[in-house]
């Protein structure tokens, strides 16, 4: 009898599959679990980090001041030079024949004066006597401040002979660093426009750089960029450099933001001694922004969204709560957190791709303690 078999046969395959069906169990998705810490809290100096153009702290373009043929050349091109020291001669003698005659011309007029003071003393008696009329006394003195007025002349002509003398020998109106020489001697240089040379003033150097509004805003209300203030030290490193040993101050802020790039020019000083900061090179500047108690993240703590960078916390249920936060600058290898957080907060610094806003994780500690930001950068 086949049919009651077939129509038997789905009756025992389901009879059979519901027992085994019932007896399977099912299991809960587990909670992730993902390392959390406490952010570290200590007392650190902040430091904001620009990049700076190395300039001259002062330059000049040696011109010759009398004109005259260049006799002699007494540096060699890029030569440290000091205030005062000797860089050209220009040919004196030109200038010595003029100091001399000047000194006649004052000759000439003390002769003059002379002779005024003896017909004074001559006509003095007669004039008392009645011998002789008054207006040859008065034409007398007024010979005599002739000649006084002729001696002054003199005398300005000669000490204006004697400068044009001094200024045949061109001499470093300060120390620095002497670039090549524009003439060599025998050439002919003209007054006020031949260049001689050019010297960099190289120690002290200054370091300039751009500051943004919104730092420009914050570092004035804390009083840091005052130029001239003893708390706003800058440091300084080359690009083949790791150390910040370079140190200096802020020594000029700019008096308007640009509008082109809403910048505020600023300026540090350094000390150079060893010359080995050169005008034009780049360097990385760090400016002291302020020293006070601040909470620490390792960098791989903070995540972005769309509108702000946000940081993973853990609640006590475990619920994963996301908070935005406003970061600062790096100080020994943690990123400082201005606010958003507090220091009693469990922040997820390892398995952050495991976590999501509302879900429940696995909290575990990392065994971080405030104060060793070492450790805490082992937890990420």
């Amino acid at each position: 009898m086949p049919t009651p078999f077939r129509k038997t046969l789905p009756l025992l395959a389901f009879a059979v599959a519901a027992p085994l069906s019932l007896a399977s169990p099912v299991f809960a998705q587990p909670a992730p679990s993902v390392t959390v810490a406490q952010p570290v809290q200590r007392r650190v100096t902040e430091w904001e980090e620009h990049i700076a153009r190395l300039e001259p702290s002062a330059r000049v373009e040696l011109r010759a001041r009398v004109s005259g043929q260049v006799e002699q050349v007494h540096f060699r091109d890029g030569q440290v030079v000091k205030a005062g020291e000797l860089l050209f001669t220009i040919d004196p003698r030109p200038f010595e024949i003029a100091v001399e005659s000047a000194r006649a011309e004052l000759a000439k007029a003390q002769a003059r004066l002379d002779l005024a003071q003896q017909d004074i003393d001559r006509t003095a008696p007669l004039v008392r006597d009645r011998i002789a009329p008054q207006a040859q006394m008065d034409t007398r003195r007024a010979a005599q401040r002739d000649a006084q007025a002729a001696i002054a002349s003199a005398r300005a002509q000669l000490r204006q002979a004697e400068l044009e003398l001094s200024w045949t020998e061109v001499r470093a109106p300060q120390g620095g660093r002497v670039s090549d020489r524009r003439v060599d001697a025998g050439n002919l240089v003209q007054q006020g426009s031949t260049l001689l040379t050019t010297i960099l003033a190289l120690d002290p150097i200054y370091a300039t750089f751009d500051i943004s509004e919104a730092d420009f805003l914050r570092l004035s209300r804390a009083g840091i960029t005052q130029a001239g203030n003893e708390g706003a030290r800058v440091s300084l490193r080359l690009a083949d450099e790791n150390n910040w040993e370079r140190v200096g101050k802020l020594d000029f802020v700019d008096t308007a933001i640009d509008p082109r790039s809403g910048t505020m020019r600023a300026r540090a000083l350094l000390a150079n001694a060893d010359m080995f900061l050169t005008p034009g090179s780049f360097a990385r500047l760090r400016l002291r922004a302020g020293e006070g108690e601040a909470l620490l993240l390792p960098d791989a703590a903070i995540a972005a969204d769309q509108a702000a960078r946000i940081v993973m916390t853990v609640a006590a249920d475990g619920t994963v709560v996301p908070k935005p936060v406003a970061l600062g600058p790096v100080v020994d290898g943690l990123r400082v957190v201005r606010s958003g957080l507090t220091a009693q907060d469990r922040v997820i610094v390892a398995g952050l791709h495991r976590a999501r806003p509302g879900t429940k994780v696995t909290a575990e500690t990392a065994p971080a303690q405030p104060g060793a930001p070492s450790r805490l950068a082992e937890a990420r």
